[in-house]
């Protein structure tokens, strides 16, 4: 039987440090990223294409 993957979270590194904005997100899934709020688990959960979340990432990057 296969099982689906379950998402590995991680506090993304553009996170402020004071603990206000705390993004986590689970990439380790294929055909998708998922982004949530760490201080509200069981809230929503955003998901994005693998393509349309390097293009915001780049953006955030960039400034």
């Amino acid at each position: 039987m296969n099982s689906a993957p379950t998402p590995r979270w991680r506090v993304s590194t553009r996170s402020g440090n004071g603990g206000d904005t705390c993004v986590e997100v689970a990439d380790n899934l294929p055909g998708r990223v998922l982004v949530r709020d760490s201080k509200d688990r069981d809230g929503a959960t955003l998901t994005f294409a693998p393509p349309a979340w390097r293009s915001f990432v780049d953006l955030v990057k960039a400034g």
